[in-house]
């Protein structure tokens, strides 16, 4: 079986002769800011700003009249001047559905779409154009990456990315993604409080035996993670938290307070909501080493000190230790268990939180490091791993390239990404595009690009049987398992009528490594292309499911409807249909936009029709 790092030099395709191929940087992509690092004579570094200042990069992107971008601190003061077009926290979008956000849709002051498809992705509108999180944090990504090679003077084309534990497969494949977008070769998908237990060296002796809790506040989540570390093996024994939980959150308590003390006004006042929550930000900060803080808003001096602002947010600390709670609840240990309790994110550094969290794990905390750049440290040290410089630990086999299967419109679902350790069991969901369909053909292939035509085919098959029901209604599960041996398990089961199949496709590796390197290659340097093709195809896949529901919402509901409204929806279904013979996805988008707004208030009348209808006659 191959290892990992493959000689990607003897690919076809060459890399800038600045490359160094043995440099892999370290990256922490954050909810509200992101670092990157790298190892230098055996100690990890956070690259800084030009100024050498700054080691935090703001999540922050920012698009201009004409679309040009800015990203990180210089789009800070975006949020109160142009608060539309500035996109903050994208991270707590990846891989998410608008249901999926829907509660927490008023959190964000960009426009998330609803094109009231089930299940589909968020994209996010500024101005025309419309934006998936992955091409936002590809933004991101790109900054970091433009800062290390200015600050070493090398192209980098290698890195490991951390996320939570908690990160679904889907997400870590987002994230994947938008490395990919970003010019780089995403080697590993880290854990982030895997990467902090590194940074501290716990896991890098083979002789490590620990039970470690990472508490991790940053400033737009909050988890705690529980891992068992055993012969550099990490294993994560429970999590747990809140996406909607972190400095953020703290902020807001402060913002609150002023309002309510002085009397401000935000209805449709996003810049002032913005100050007043940059202020507050300020004054958290600030009680790391002051009691007291004041500031100046709109001519009206704002005042709050330590104890008040520790009152305020005394629940959210609360919140975050039922979670811990939960986390040992669900790990079936005790406290007595924990080793080391590990504090992870800028928000850790407030006293109240330190406080509560050293006295329910009754221990001392480990917070010897910069907690905001811990997890970037710990990339890095993984980075360096892969990189082979650390000769004292023993990389496990992992897949050399993507494995996954063809979906609407030939493209490729991975299912088991590149350099994921084996043996590995992994799998998704589907379901079926057209009603009454009682097969699915499962095709299989091996590579890195978004077409499945850019990859290579293993074989297929057919799971015949399924029940014939409305389209999207089966439950089609795909599992992959891959054996230390390279031999590839695949099954489907179709989880309503329990009707299954599995094959068994033997030597998917059966590819030189020259062959890896040169796909490797062509899915870097091909990854912007690749990337709007999908979108493209997604966008009219999305498209026809909006139409063909159009069409049936108008057959089924003509009495209910007036003329008006019927022509006025059939206008705007053709004018759909001509957009999906068009190369824009965003004007798809758009068009789908334009539909779902008007259709979604004569879509709740007619519902109210019909539940009155089926209730006549009927007494409660």
């Amino acid at each position: 079986m191959a290892r990992i790092p493959i000689d990607l030099s003897k690919g076809k395709l060459k890399e800038a002769e600045k490359t160094t191929d043995n440099i892999i940087i370290g990256i922490d992509l954050g909810t509200t800011n992101s670092l990157v690092a790298y190892l230098k004579d055996g100690k990890p570094n956070v690259i800084t700003d030009s100024d050498g200042q700054n080691t935090l990069v703001p999540s922050i992107i920012h698009f201009e009249q004409d679309n040009s971008v800015i990203v990180g601190t210089d789009a800070i003061e975006k949020l109160i001047s142009d608060p539309s077009n500035t996109i903050f926290s994208i991270k707590r979008l990846m891989a998410k559905s608008f249901q999926d956000v829907e509660d927490f849709k008023n959190f964000f002051s960009y426009k998330i779409i609803d094109n009231d498809v089930e299940d589909s992705l968020v994209k996010i509108r500024v101005r025309d154009k419309f934006y998936t999180p992955v091409e936002l944090s590809a933004k991101i990504l790109e900054q970091l990456k433009k800062r290390i090679e200015k600050s070493l003077d090398v192209v980098v084309s290698k890195a490991v990315i951390t996320v939570p534990a908690y990160f679904n497969d889907a997400q870590r494949q987002a994230t994947r993604d938008a490395g990919k977008l970003a010019g780089l070769e995403v080697l590993r998908i880290v854990n982030e409080p895997t990467a902090a237990s590194l940074a501290y060296g716990i896991g890098l002796d083979a002789d490590d035996v620990k039970t470690v809790a990472v508490y991790d506040l940053g400033g737009g989540t909050f988890d705690i993670s529980i891992l068992n570390i055993e012969h550099g093996i990490f294993e994560v024994l429970a999590t747990n938290g809140d996406t909607f939980l972190g400095g953020d959150d703290f902020d807001r308590a402060i913002q609150q307070y002023w309002v309510s003390e002085y009397g401000f006004n935000l209805d449709n006042n996003v810049a002032l909501s913005q100050q007043l929550r940059l202020a507050a930000e300020a004054a958290k900060k600030s009680f790391s080493v002051n009691t007291s803080f004041e500031t100046r808003i709109n001519d009206q001096l704002c005042k709050i000190d330590r104890s008040t602002f520790e009152k305020l947010v005394k629940p959210l600390v609360e919140r975050t230790i039922i979670a811990c709670g939960n986390a040992i609840k669900d790990a079936e240990i005790s406290i007595d268990s924990i080793d080391e309790v590990i504090m992870v994110g800028g928000s850790t550094r407030m006293s109240i939180v330190q406080d509560f969290v050293s006295d329910f794990f009754q221990k001392e905390l480990n917070n010897d490091l910069n907690p905001d750049e811990v997890v970037a440290l710990g990339a890095a040290v993984q980075a360096d791993v892969l990189a082979g410089n650390n000769k004292d630990i023993l990389l496990l086999d992992v897949t050399p390239l993507s494995l996954g299967i063809e979906t609407i419109g030939g493209l490729m679902d991975t299912i088991i990404a590149r350099n994921t350790k084996v043996p590995i069991k992994a799998g998704r969901e589907y379901t079926t595009s057209v009603d009454g369909q009682k097969n699915l053909k499962v095709a299989v292939f091996q590579g890195e690009r978004d077409l499945v035509s850019d990859n290579r085919k293993l074989g297929e098959f057919v799971l015949r049987g399924i029940p014939p029901m409305a389209a999207g209604i089966p439950k089609i599960e795909i599992h992959f398992l891959l054996n230390a041996d390279g031999i590839l398990n695949v099954r489907a089961k179709e989880l309503r009528s329990g009707v299954e199949q599995t094959v068994e496709m033997r030597s998917p590796y059966g590819i030189s490594e020259e062959e890896m390197g040169r796909m490797l290659l062509e899915s870097v340097q091909n990854a912007k292309g690749d990337i709007a093709v999908r979108a493209l195809i997604e966008a009219r896949t999305e498209a026809q499911t909006v139409i063909n529901a159009s069409h049936k919402f108008v057959k089924q509901n003509a009495s209910i409807l007036s003329p008006e409204e019927i022509d006025r929806t059939i206008l705007l279904v053709q004018k759909l249909e001509d957009a999906t013979s068009k190369e824009d996805k965003d004007i798809i988008q758009a068009c789908m936009e334009d539909l779902n707004e008007y259709t979604t208030p004569l879509a709740h009348r007619a519902l109210d029709a019909n539940i009155s209808d089926a209730m006549k006659g009927k007494k409660l």
